[in-house]
């Protein structure tokens, strides 16, 4: 056999099996595996491209060594999730760095981090002021997370007490000048009322870069040409206009009819609208 072709061979082969591997061994974001894990791929990658590459000449003990660095990294996982003795010491445990408003330098030092990259990572935490932190530890993967002191929180409308709409992930239905039928399948619409909203907001199809529909039913969007000005989605502010506008007009009814009967269904009517406007709030106008 040719060279060339064993080489072909080996590479094909050595690829699927790679790939399998790393469907099982898990295809992490590297800024979110351990170090364990990250130094198991670069190993089972030099391998690999020394046997693709025909290096290694006994196929069998490259094949041997790929299957200890695949198999291996699989019984410690098993193992961390038995044991979280075993968990720490493969992929190590989290060290708080800041405790109750106060930094732990001593665990700083453990970390092999600087004042400064600390003040860094509580910055794109948007951390500005060390006095705001609380609480912030450092996970085994290197990543801080922050809690900042309770007058520092953002303010939320549960902390307000006011309700809000449940909002659902938006669809994407147009990119690159193209529809995206499944987009419009999840929201149970098709391609005659997307046509209507582009009509509506004088813009072709082929000039729109990405179209999505919220939650709401809403249709934003953005265009190839930035100098295009777009109407703004106003279909929920105006449902609420024009129930208010009804609730106003029942009202006004009600003070200009003489008939005590007919005012007091108007009067009704109109409690009844107050009712709804207000459940509807939190969904029209947040």
């Amino acid at each position: 056999m040719k060279e060339w072709i064993e080489v072909l061979l080996r590479t094909v082969g050595l690829f699927i099996v790679i790939f399998a591997a790393i469907k099982i061994l898990g295809n992490n974001a590297i800024s979110k595996i351990s170090s364990f894990r990250l130094i198991s791929y670069i190993i089972i990658a030099i391998v690999t491209a020394l046997l693709s590459a025909n290096v290694i000449k006994n196929i069998s003990l490259g094949l041997l060594v790929l299957a200890v660095w695949i198999l291996l990294p699989l019984a410690l996982e098993y193992l961390s999730l038995k044991s979280k003795y075993v968990h720490d010491l493969v992929y190590g445990k989290g060290k708080v760095v800041i405790k109750q408003g106060k930094v732990m330098e001593d665990q700083l030092k453990q970390a092999r981090m600087t004042g400064e990259e600390l003040l860094s990572e509580l910055r794109s935490k948007n951390a500005f002021f060390m006095a705001d932190v609380e609480f912030a530890i450092m996970e085994a993967n290197g990543e801080i997370n922050v809690l900042l002191k309770s007058d520092k929180l953002p303010i939320t409308s549960k902390a307000m007490g006011q309700k809000v709409a449940p909002k659902s992930e938006p669809q994407t239905i147009i990119l690159d000048g193209n529809v995206i039928h499944e987009g419009l399948k999840n929201l149970a619409l098709n391609e005659k009322w997307l046509q209507q909203q582009l009509e509506t907001a004088g813009i072709a199809l082929e000039n729109v870069f990405i179209g999505q529909v919220d939650s709401s039913g809403e249709l934003y969007i953005d265009t190839f040409d930035d100098m295009i000005q777009l109407p703004q989605p106003t279909v929920k502010e105006l449902l609420y206009a024009n129930l208010e506008k009804s609730h106003s007009d029942l009202l006004g009814y009600s003070l200009e009819t003489k008939d005590q009967q007919t005012k007091n269904m108007y009067e009704q009517n109109a409690k009844k609208l107050d009712e709804i406007l207000k459940k509807l709030e939190p969904y029209l106008l947040r």
